[in-house]
């Protein structure tokens, strides 16, 4: 789960919207890219790079996955990486015995947009700027695929010749496909020499050679991009990339996205706000739904929060990291997994759209056990277990708050209140937060629920100074149920790492080690291994697992060719046509 990322929806206001004239930057005088022109909105903000070594933010991966091929294909039907896929420069690979080093061979009929051959030394570039990355120099999230002292991750990459890249890892790991898709092809004959420099890069907001389906044509800040196709693009469904253009054009927020959306400003939505959904259905919009990839969660600090402290020390021995009094105890967190209703809170806060989770994997995981059935909903058992676990109801008043008498770690008298944060501005992470507080109330539990500025709320989260939090990930494609960064102690970083709650099980961890080192990497192989780990997770509770979201895709009647695929919109937009509404 490296590529998990934490999972920010901005709430929306209601209001009317302006009509906004929207041109294309340049038509092109070609054979190919006929088709019209496809505009989505944005409301996440300008895009800040549209380099893909430096991209992290949502809006500057759209514009990427345009303009840029892959350095390796899924296959969409399956979400798996497979060789020989369209958009990606790697043809086929070799792995050594011992499963540390992939041979990868690439195209070798794949070009610029200036004509310059793509080869193996576009991926060297990149290489060094994840290496520049992890010294601190450049600004890139990829650093992520370092191998870290005792972790997972590369070593080394070299390219013996123009169409040859071996990559070393430190270890033999069935995430490593995952880790070599980082590689992205950097296009050198328009970048620093330099990578050190690259962070500032004229390239970066005018990338003039592209490799995707559609070129660069304008960036106008605070309006929109426009991309052009490409009539070099090698790997064009029909021969030729079909659409003129593709715009992302700015809008206020998620609520305005549909409003223009159903005027027809717009062709494309990408996630509509949940409470829009039924308002899309309503038109003659071509609609796909799916069980996606977002899920919210509520977290519990299970170490002292007033003095944190990493999960291990320089040498990988465990550090003596104290308990948090309340939720220092699973069986109190156990307790209080049964006094939450789920499907009340996906009925009233996501309009429905939503699965409860039975565990830390998705619904929709191949790895997923299916017949594991969510904790259920039951008060009464709730309130048993609170009594069991030391906290008792000692005057006889639901609406005060229980005291602890032999509770596990917090000293006798101690009240069961807490604070629960989330970030401010997300309207369905509120309403979720107020229906946890009137839950919980009615078994004695007082929450103090806070919304509070997001960047704020990451810095408590990763200081660990927090009692509980209500956040979300969005799982990385292609699925990689890998839960080293959020569930054992290698993740466990005061200040920096994902497993904020300092949730440690030695059998977790032993069974996630094993998941990702199976021989041969089948998911037949490794699915039953993740399938124990959820059992695990269940029981130990460090997060209450809430509802995966909803997936959802809408196009105008109009926009032939529209065939999206689970977490995968614009996989074919080079065969996208505007053409007569139905």
């Amino acid at each position: 789960m490296n590529r998990l990322a934490r999972l920010l929806t901005f709430g929306v206001a209601i209001g009317a919207f302006a009509a906004l004239a929207v041109v294309p930057a340049s038509a092109q005088d070609t054979t190919c890219c006929q088709g019209g022109t496809i505009i989505e909105g944005n409301f996440g903000g300008d895009v800040k790079t549209m380099n893909p070594i430096l991209a992290s933010d949502t809006a500057s991966q759209r514009i990427i996955s345009l303009t840029q091929i892959g350095f390796l294909g899924v296959d969409v039907d399956k979400g798996a990486y497979a060789p020989n896929e369209p958009g990606a420069l790697v043809k086929t690979w070799d792995v050594s015995a011992d499963g540390k080093t992939y041979t990868f061979h690439l195209r070798n009929d794949l070009v610029w947009s200036d004509g310059t051959p793509i080869t193996s030394a576009d991926v060297l570039y990149t290489w060094k700027a994840i290496q520049a990355a992890g010294k601190g120099t450049v600004d890139s999230p990829l650093a992520y695929v370092l191998a870290a002292p005792g972790q997972s991750g590369i070593t080394d990459v070299q390219a013996p010749d123009a169409n040859t890249v071996v990559v070393t890892f430190s270890s033999s790991e069935c995430t490593a496909l995952g880790e070599a898709s980082a590689l992205v092809p950097a296009p050198t004959q328009a970048l620093p020499a330099d990578v050190t420099q690259l962070n500032d890069a004229d390239y970066n907001l005018n990338p003039t050679v592209t490799s995707g389906p559609f070129t660069f044509g304008e960036f106008r800040p605070g309006e929109q991009v426009t991309v052009n196709g490409n009539p070099t693009y090698k790997d064009a469904i029909k021969g030729v990339v079909e659409p003129t253009s593709y715009i992302y054009k700015n809008v206020p927020d998620a609520n305005v996205d549909v409003d223009q959306f159903i005027a027809g400003q717009l062709n494309v939505v990408d996630s509509p706000a949940v409470a829009r959904r039924a308002d899309i259905r309503a038109t003659n919009a071509q609609v796909y739904s799916y069980s996606g990839d977002a899920w919210d969660y509520l977290a519990f600090n299970q170490a002292d929060p007033t003095n944190p402290q990493n999960a291990l020390d320089d040498k990988g021995n465990p550090i003596d990291q104290g308990h948090h009094p309340l939720f220092g105890d699973v069986a109190v967190r156990q307790a209080l997994s049964h006094a939450i209703d789920v499907n009340a809170i996906i009925k009233a806060a996501l309009f429905g759209e939503g699965t409860q989770m039975s565990s830390f994997l998705l619904p929709s995981s191949w790895a997923h056990d299916k017949s594991l059935a969510p904790i259920t909903y039951d008060p009464k058992l709730a309130g048993q277990m609170l009594d069991a676990a030391g906290f008792i109801d000692d005057d006889n008043d639901p609406s005060t708050p229980r005291v602890a008498k032999g509770a596990k770690y917090a000293p006798d008298g101690t009240k069961f209140e807490f604070t629960l944060y989330t970030n401010d501005g997300n309207a369905r992470r509120t309403a979720i937060g107020q229906l946890v507080q009137d839950q919980l109330a009615q078994i004695g539990v007082k929450v103090d629920f806070q919304t509070i500025d997001f960047n704020t709320l990451l810095d408590i989260m990763n200081g660990q100074t927090f009692d509980a939090i209500i956040l979300g990930w969005r799982n990385g494609y292609p699925d990689d149920p890998d839960a080293t960064s959020l569930f054992t102690p290698t993740g466990d970083v005061v200040g920096s790492g994902n497993n904020f709650t300092s949730y440690s099980n030695p059998d977790f961890t032993k069974l996630n080690t094993e998941a990702k080192s199976v021989a041969g990497c089948a998911t037949a192989d490794r699915a039953p291994i993740y399938q124990q780990m959820e059992k695990i997770m269940q029981n130990d509770v460090p997060y209450i697992w809430l509802e995966a979201q909803n997936g959802m895709y809408a196009a105008g009647a109009n926009v032939q060719g529209f065939d999206p695929r689970p977490d995968q919109m614009i996989w074919n937009v080079d065969a996208w046509k505007i053409g007569a509404t139905p």
